[in-house]
């Protein structure tokens, strides 16, 4: 396994380092640690954020220390590997790539010498590792797009996309949950909403999980939309590994 550091991050959080590097491996870790301690339930510990090669703990002081935690989440790494995983989660997003909501699609093509088709049939090939949540609320941070996809950021930023939008920046690629500036090339769009203030669970995604793209047309888009208007559209998800 992995060496880990740990330190305080102020008086009331500590920080878990596995690793220096984005990689599967490295989050497989992480998931595992985090895993140990949903099982172990402290007591004093209010939540942890996950990141690319960190965990951040948020606990209580008054109800336990930074010493006696320290060497609680230690034993608890020591023991990650012999905990049984959790499957990640695949969701399935449906998008509807290219015209006027994804109106860089025609470049990423162009630069990499693809077509279209070709574009949305490698980027819809993949199972997109959940690396972390953040930027704005129930943004993914995804691994594992093809390199043929890679594509350079835009040199003006627009001032907002729409919710929903689709991009690749640099080597990455990922969903927009909301309407913000973005210097990423948007190639589709997803009805599917990723944060919701009135849900149980505002936040759709988790670290850990997967999302798998998946092409639709026009009418398809405006169908689900529908759907999920009048709350009756049930979101496609599967094990990791299953058979689908």
């Amino acid at each position: 396994m992995t060496m880990i550091e740990i330190k305080s991050l102020g008086d009331v959080a500590i920080q878990v380092s596995i690793g220096d590097q984005i990689n599967e491996e490295i989050q497989r870790e992480i998931q595992g640690f985090i895993t140990g301690l949903k099982k172990a339930k402290i007591k004093g510990i209010i939540e942890w954020v996950p990141a690319y090669c960190t965990v951040v703990i948020y606990y209580q002081p008054e109800v336990i220390s930074y010493h006696i935690l320290e060497k609680i989440l230690k034993s608890n790494y020591s023991a990650a590997d012999k905990v049984e995983r959790e499957k990640g989660i695949v969701y399935e997003i449906p998008v509807y790539y290219g015209g006027q909501t994804g109106p860089d699609l025609p470049f990423v093509a162009s630069y990499h010498q693809l077509s279209e088709e070709e574009v949305i049939s490698l980027h819809t090939s993949k199972e997109y590792l959940i690396y972390m949540m953040g930027f704005v609320p129930g943004f993914p941070y995804l691994g594992g797009l093809p390199p043929s996809l890679a594509v350079p950021r835009l040199e003006h930023p627009r001032p907002s996309v729409e919710a929903g939008a689709v991009g690749i920046g640099g080597n990455q690629t990922g969903i927009y949950p909301a309407e913000v500036p973005s210097g990423w090339r948007i190639i589709g769009i997803t009805p599917v909403s990723l944060f919701d203030v009135n849900r149980p669970s505002p936040f759709l995604f988790s670290a850990g999980n997967y999302i798998k793209f998946h092409s639709i047309d026009l009418q398809e888009y405006e169908r689900i939309q529908h759907l999920i208007a009048n709350k009756t559209y049930e979101l496609k998800t599967y094990k990791k590994g299953e058979d689908v």
